[in-house]
C-alpha cells in the first residue's frame, strides 16, 4: 500500500515538482490548526516557494505549515445538502 501525502508534505511535493501559486490555509503551529475553521479564517493565501523550513506566500510572510485546499463555487445540490443547512 502507498502512503498518500496530505498537508504540508503535499504542498511542498507539489513546489518541488513546479507548481505556482498553491492556495492553502496557512498556520505556524500545525496543520490540523490550519484547517480547524476555514469559514471566515484570514488565514488563507497563494503559497509560492519553500525554503529554510517555511512556506512563503506572495507577500513574503513566511508560514510553518502550508495545507493545498480547493476553492469551488457551491451548486444547488450542495444547499440541498443536509451538511449546510
Amino acid at each position: 500500500m502507498m502512503n498518500k501525502l496530505t498537508g504540508s508534505e503535499l504542498t511542498r511535493a507539489m513546489l518541488a515538482r513546479g507548481d505556482k501559486d498553491i492556495w492553502c490555509a496557512v498556520c505556524d503551529e500545525s496543520d490540523e490548526l490550519a484547517m480547524m475553521d476555514l469559514y471566515g479564517n484570514d488565514f488563507t493565501v497563494y503559497i509560492v516557494t519553500y525554503r529554510d523550513g517555511y512556506f512563503y506566500c506572495r507577500s513574503g510572510t513566511s508560514w510553518a505549515c502550508a495545507v493545498p485546499i480547493r476553492i469551488a463555487a457551491i451548486t444547488q445540490e450542495d444547499i440541498d445538502s443536509p451538511m449546510i443547512q
